[in-house]
């Protein structure tokens, strides 16, 4: 699914400009995680070309096989699960709740894609028409070949596998970039499938800066898969061009909440301070903006402060949320409330005195102009703003106008009539009555909308993002009446001619 802002590609000037090393820090002490090489485009290049002796070994297993293979990988993680989710919680900051939380997401989209890649992408028998009924046609996926992932840093395991599992389960190989501010859980990622497989890297790590990333982006693969900001996507996009590699983006930014007046209150109001605080509100499936009904209005932010209130960030397991992992975040937090506040909106809870870096307390903002960058900009941060609205359909309106909603939560009692109103919104996922335990099905696929995404994640359109379309078409006997000849008899065209009329002229 799509992540937050990351920094931009562009590689580092050379000679001591650019440090050949990289250091990976706790945000929660400053303290040293660990330390990885910045890959070089000889590195790169080695790597690329063991991937491909590699995929066709993997590409050849066959789908049994590969099942196999990916849930021995699978097993093996979640054996393990107890040192990834340290490694998680010690490069992001995040509590050990939400840690394992992102882990267990991760393990479930491997195990979902392992086991349904045959189902959805094996060859399959299509119908012909009344022209081609001697043709048997037929269609069926195939890898790709080798496919670039670039992780982001706020779920730097479960954004990344929504990726490399369905491209390892769909036969390619994979070369893993994570972000520099996660490098360790991308190592850890990678070296748990060697251990399975050591002559075999169908997954490799590369590790680096910016540069590294963009050498990836130059390398001829396949396709690359990207997570992050909308400027690191346009860079992706940019780059990939040169060489005319696909890409399947997911850009950051934050979804919307649209509370009717028949919604319960209690569990909407938990739903938003849940979808807009946890991982510190760096979950770009969660909720930057409430649109609430006029009349129930007033209750919801009285129960939405209430909650918010109850909530405490810091290092400690007892904390409801962690650090802003990538420093930089900070300054946009207090760029868009310091915006939300001078254009009229008001703080019901905190303000910019919660920014306490490398910690934001809970702030909730009522009232906002849509005009704001709070609203308009891509959403960090634990930051909710609840503004109200005559009723769903002007939600509508406000949610389209704005293009940066990647999910929509629909709060209402009417579950049978939200889904004629999910159709008017523009947005990739519309859930009802939650917000982001939608995350938890693996079946579901996620898209966004325009510039939000382009392709999927998750569930079969996941895995035949990361496929090619072999279609077959055979002649089964020859055709009473020919007309893919020059030879063609005029009364086979005549006849023709008359079926044509028949089938297709008349009403109905």
């Amino acid at each position: 699914m799509a992540e937050s802002a990351q920094p931009r590609l562009a590689a580092h000037p050379g000679g001591s400009g650019r440090s050949n090393v990289l250091i990976s820090h706790d945000p929660r002490t400053g303290e040293v995680v660990g330390n990885y090489a910045v890959m070089g485009a000889g590195e790169l290049n080695r790597t690329v070309r063991a991937a491909r002796a590699a995929e066709r070994w993997w590409a050849n297993l066959g789908f049994g096989a590969r099942k196999r293979w990916l849930l021995d990988w699978k097993r093996s993680i979640a054996r393990r699960a107890s040192e990834l989710v340290e490694l998680v919680s010690e490069e992001t900051g995040k509590p050990e709740a939400d840690a394992a939380i992102e882990v267990m997401l991760a393990v479930e989209n491997l195990d979902w894609a392992a086991r349904n890649a045959s189902r959805a992408l094996r060859r399959r028998r299509l119908g012909s028409s009344w022209l081609s009924r001697n043709q048997q046609a037929s269609v069926g996926y195939l890898p790709l070949g080798v496919v670039g992932v670039l992780g982001p840093w706020n779920n730097p395991v479960f954004t990344p596998m929504s990726s490399i599992a369905y491209a390892m389960a769909a036969g390619n190989a994979v070369v893993f970039k994570p972000h520099e501010l996660t490098t360790g859980v991308g190592v850890w990622l990678a070296e748990s499938w060697a251990e399975l497989a050591p002559s075999q890297p169908v997954l490799q790590v590369v590790t680096g800066d910016g540069g590294t990333a963009a050498a990836l982006c130059r390398a001829k693969l396949d396709k690359i898969a990207f997570s992050g900001s909308e400027a690191g996507a346009r860079e992706v996009i940019s780059l990939c061009a040169q060489t005319m590699t696909p890409v399947v983006v997911e850009r950051g930014g934050k979804g919307a909440m649209v509370v009717h007046v028949d919604a319960k209150l209690d569990e909407a109001a938990e739903a938003a301070v849940f979808g807009a605080m946890a991982n510190a509100g760096q979950n770009p499936s969660g909720v930057q903006r409430a649109y609430v009904a006029d009349s129930v209005y007033d209750n919801f932010l009285d129960l939405v402060a209430a909650d918010a209130r109850r909530l405490r960030p810091g290092a400690d397991k007892r904390a409801s949320y962690g650090p802003m992992i990538l420093e930089a975040q900070v300054d946009v937090v207090r760029k868009q409330v310091r915006d939300a506040l001078a254009r009229g909106g008001r703080a019901v809870v905190g303000g910019l005195d919660s920014i306490r870096e490398p910690y934001v307390e809970p702030i909730v903002l009522a009232e906002v102009p849509e005009e704001s960058i709070a609203i308009t900009g891509e959403a960090i941060g634990p930051v909710l703003i609840v503004n109200r609205v005559a009723n769903i359909e002007e939600a509508a309106k406000r949610i389209n106008a704005t293009g940066n909603s990647v999910a929509v939560s629909v709060f209402t009692r009417d579950v049978h009539s939200v889904e004629s109103f999910a159709e008017t919104l523009r947005a990739g996922v519309v859930t009802i009555n939650s917000t982001t335990a939608h995350l938890g099905i693996p079946a579901l696929p996620v898209g966004g909308v325009g510039e939000y995404g382009q392709g999927h994640s998750h569930g079969e359109h996941g895995l035949r993002e990361f496929s090619r379309t072999l279609a077959v078409a055979r002649k089964r006997y020859t055709a009473p009446m020919n007309l893919a000849t020059f030879d063609r008899h005029p009364r086979h065209l005549r006849t023709a001619k008359a079926m044509f009329r028949l089938r297709h002229g008349r009403p109905g």
